[in-house]
């Protein structure tokens, strides 16, 4: 049979159709029997057993099999050639029992490798309501350990490419009510139309949606594995009726910062409003999974300096303008910390070298003090800047963590490495609290809505704002500024900070940059993104120039 061509309609309701994968010869109907193994003849079917890499051969007749029968509906033989028969059985029977899809028709393209990527074309059937649904998804075939015969690695995202380990499709009654969230100017936000909102939207939903006079309709969802965890809508058949729900974001605002980390393979942004902490917008590259703009945890590098800026200053270790030394290289109980390129500024003030981002000159000052060095940076996190405390935003975040220290990892958390963790709403609320002059927890929906702590830092000391803001000016606008070009195109009063953070795993270090224009501040991060103006600083311009 001529590839491409579809070949039959298998039971009625489902089908696979041969599309670019090589098959050419293959009939998916051939010796399809009870064991779902006949056919064209290889080598993996005999006794012996084979080691070595899965073949082109291996890949595509396993492939052909597996979706084959997956698309017959038998849960059986399709989970009989997976290497975990026992898991795949459940949640391939589940497609059609619990997820009620009714037909299916399979689309195979060609392979990468030993990867074969495929289309689903379906209908999802409910209690006479029936909706298409489609969705491209992937399988991998490899060598089974045991039996060296070549199996589909089995992971759920086989079935769809959002399903999770323990997780399961369903279709029902959706459990929570239905809402329409809106931005701060009363204007529709949706998925489609953002999609870094999606884990957001779906989490306020089940959050809140009761509270907002929804009523439930009729859908097909991912369960999600965790009891607290919030199921994910993948289909709506039957609308439910929906709540309004105020969001504190800005639709002009969220709409740029998807546009900033579609710039980047993983990109993160978030954007805060120093005077009140509403969030305006949060977006991730890929837009869905894990979102790092409000769960990552990770080294900031070079933006905490705003941090450690602010406790040299209040330890009177020195001001914004007083000389400090930048060397190429300084030494902490016999490590050595050098700057980028070993560059030293012979003439600098603590302005300067944050412009410059002298790593040597944030940990040089702080030697002096003694009994406090290896708490005094999360002290200053925690107590001025709200890091650390629980934020209740009305979506689940993570917060910031600035522990105690000891050794050379004092001194690395002073250039935002060592034990320091953050994620781009950790760090916006930092540049927003040294603006601002004091910390407001950053907030998605309002507080009334369900009575819920906010959390309270103290502001900061007379002065320790201006000089931050002095720095952070200058460092967007100085020919010196690491910040300067990224921050060209930003007008009104603005300022920024650049860091690079070298992260474990990953072959360049991490870009992060975050910024200030008006009464707007944003972090964004650029993993494997190099220097923090390159990459992440493009990102935190595109939506500081959307702002006020």
């Amino acid at each position: 049979m001529r590839s491409g061509a579809k070949v039959g309609i298998v039971g009625g309701v489902f089908a696979l159709v041969l599309g670019g994968v090589g098959y050419g010869a293959y009939n998916v109907l051939d010796g399809l029997g009870d064991s779902g193994v006949g056919g064209t003849s290889t080598a993996a079917d005999s006794s012996e057993v084979r080691s070595g890499p899965v073949t082109e051969e291996e890949i595509a007749e396993t492939s052909k099999k597996f979706l084959a029968a997956w698309a017959e509906g038998d849960a059986a033989v399709a989970a009989a050639l997976t290497n975990n028969k026992g898991d795949a059985e459940p949640a391939l029977a589940g497609y059609s029992e619990t997820a009620h899809v009714t037909k299916a028709v399979i689309t195979p393209g060609r392979a990468t490798g030993s990867t074969v990527p495929y289309t689903v074309k379906a209908t999802v059937s409910y209690k006479g309501t029936s909706k298409p649904w489609s969705y491209a998804s992937k399988l991998t075939v490899v060598r089974g350990l045991t039996t060296g015969r070549p199996l589909v690695d089995w992971e759920p995202s086989v079935i769809h490419p959002d399903l999770a380990k323990g997780e399961s499709l369903e279709t029902g009654e959706s459990s929570t009510a239905s809402i329409e969230a809106v931005d701060r100017n009363g204007q529709v936000l949706t998925k489609e139309k953002y999609p870094s909102l999606g884990g957001i939207l779906d989490e306020l939903r089940g959050k809140y949606g009761e509270k907002t006079g929804g009523t439930t309709g009729i859908e097909t969802w991912i369960n999600s594995a965790n009891a607290d965890g919030v199921d994910k809508t993948l289909l709506t058949l039957v609308k439910g009726k929906p709540g309004k729900l105020q969001t504190t974001l800005d639709a002009k605002i969220q709409a740029a910062a998807e546009r900033g980390v579609k710039k980047f393979a993983e990109a993160s942004v978030a954007a805060v409003e120093p005077s009140t902490g509403a969030i305006r917008a949060i977006a991730n590259n890929p837009s869905t999974g894990f979102e790092t703009a409000r769960s990552g945890a990770v080294a900031p590098g070079s933006t905490m300096k705003i941090i450690t800026a602010a406790m040299i200053i209040q330890n009177g270790l020195g001001s914004a303008n007083t000389p400090v030394q930048c060397p190429s290289q300084v030494s902490w109980e016999g490590v050595p910390f050098h700057n980028l390129d070993d560059f030293s500024m012979p003439s600098a003030t603590l302005k300067t070298a944050f412009a410059r981002s002298c790593n040597t000159a944030f940990i040089k000052p702080v030697s002096p003090l003694e009994g406090k060095r290896d708490t005094a940076l999360g002290i200053e996190a925690g107590q001025y800047f709200g890091i650390g405390l629980n934020w209740q935003t009305g979506v689940k975040t993570v917060d910031g963590k600035v522990p105690e220290s000891s050794g050379a990892e004092t001194a690395a958390s002073f250039i935002g490495q060592g034990k320091v963790q953050m994620n781009p709403l950790n760090m916006a609320s930092v540049t927003a609290t040294a603006v601002n002059g004091r910390f407001r927890q950053p907030f998605i929906v309002p507080q009334s809505l369900d009575n819920r702590t906010f959390a309270t830092a103290s502001p900061l000391p007379p002065g320790v704002s201006s000089q931050l803001k002095e720095m952070l000016r200058y460092t967007a606008t100085a020919s010196e500024g690491t910040a300067t070009q990224a921050m060209a195109g930003v007008g009104g009063d603005k300022g920024a900070k650049t860091g690079s953070a070298e992260v474990d795993g990953h072959a360049t270090s991490d870009s992060w940059f975050t910024g200030f224009s008006n009464d707007l501040a944003a972090a964004a991060l650029v993993q494997s993104g190099g220097h923090g103006g390159d990459a992440a600083g493009p990102v935190v311009a595109e939506v500081l120039r959307a702002g006020p």
